[in-house]
């Protein structure tokens, strides 16, 4: 049992940002936009120990990158994707829909792109983790801010993911 929960321990981490991840979704379609970016928030947290407890138990596999990257396009991309449509962008009607889609799919190309190459102490383009995070968290910005502002934020995040700028992992 203790060799079980050793060897999945990462694995179970990720999967509770996936679990975070769909109860932010829950909430952003029940109207509870602040409580959709907490969970949000709190699943970047969880992603961003996963990969750390996998290497320092040394069980990182295959099967746990494409688990974490199912999980990151749920929590940081799907999540986020929707919360800020929901919140904001719905007033915008097709557009707020296509900026929504753009995030997600964005998210998406850069998960794909992060599994297919090996990049070696550098990401390409902003990661799905920090740009969903920031985008759940300016929902907190909303009665502060113009909401076309939104659809900026969204696009630039979305860029910022496909892009091909390197950025130091830490």
């Amino acid at each position: 049992m203790y060799t079980f929960f050793r060897n999945q321990a990462a694995n179970i981490l990720t999967l509770t940002n996936m679990v975070l991840g769909l109860i932010a979704i829950l909430f952003a379609i029940k109207g509870r936009f602040e409580f959709s970016s907490g969970f949000i928030i709190i699943a970047a947290l969880t992603d961003r120990f996963d990969g750390m407890l996998a290497r320092k138990l040394n069980t990182t596999s295959a099967l746990g990158k494409f688990l974490d990257s199912n999980s990151d396009l749920i929590s940081f991309g799907v999540a986020p994707g929707l919360l800020i449509y929901l919140s904001v962008l719905k007033e915008f009607e097709i557009i707020g829909i296509i900026v929504s889609f753009l995030f997600i799919i964005a998210g998406a190309f850069r998960l794909a792109r992060f599994n297919a190459v090996e990049f070696s102490g550098f990401f390409v383009g902003v990661p799905i983790t920090i740009a969903g995070a920031i985008l759940a968290a300016s929902i907190f910005a909303i009665p502060y801010i113009p909401s076309i502002s939104f659809i900026f934020i969204a696009l630039i995040f979305a860029y910022l993911m496909v892009s091909n700028h390197s950025i130091k992992k830490v």
